[in-house]
């Protein structure tokens, strides 16, 4: 499945849901640019997927036609194999890792980063004899986290961990050598 068929998935829920938003609050809500919705939007009327009905004070409503409704319930169906394919890639990978932490005696861990891996992470490490005893997240300092609170760096001084597991996916690079920086032995950071 690819980005298009995902952006025409969230078109037609969107239609579906709200027939009669205007190209401008589409492009709000499904985070495109008004430019792609009004691309997407005549395609999906030129290939019948939509009827478009004029409304009082210059807007249009558009309805999902029945071939629209297939074609929609077949990219519906596409992306839940998508995203089981992606999970079970996702389990194997932190499982592996896991493993592997396990072999080399690790016992006790920090996340660095919250967000969605991180709660993924979580739950997989659940699996494990490994025990999460804090979260680093100088951006969330605060924040919930399970039963955690993410923390700043200075969570680091604390020496009650084996390894870092970098849970934060948007600049590995940087997160490794700021780690770095801040004093941890490269040899105990753990990136996916």
């Amino acid at each position: 499945m690819d980005n298009q068929d995902i952006h025409t998935l969230r078109l037609m829920g969107e239609i579906e849901h709200e027939g009669s938003s205007s190209q401008r609050e589409l492009s709000r809500r499904l985070n495109l640019s008004l430019g792609l919705v009004n691309n997407f939007l005549k395609r999906l009327v030129n290939k019948g997927y939509f009827k478009v009905k004029t409304m009082p004070k210059n807007r249009v409503k558009y309805c999902l036609t029945p071939e629209g409704l297939a074609r929609k319930s077949r990219l519906t169906v596409e992306y839940l194999q998508y995203s089981t394919r992606f999970y079970r890639d996702i389990k194997k990978l932190l499982v592996g890792k896991f493993k592997e932490m396990e072999e080399n005696r690790i016992t006790c861990i920090l996340f660095f980063g919250a967000g969605e891996v991180a709660d993924l992470a979580y739950l997989y490490l659940q699996l494990t004899n490994i025990d999460l005893v804090g979260i680093v997240d100088e951006r969330k300092n605060g924040t919930g986290f399970f039963e955690f609170a993410a923390e700043g760096f200075d969570r680091l001084e604390r020496e009650d961990w084996d390894a870092i597991l970098v849970t934060r996916l948007d600049d590995t690079v940087r997160d490794i050598k700021y780690l770095i920086e801040k004093g941890v032995d490269s040899g105990k950071i753990v990136i996916l």
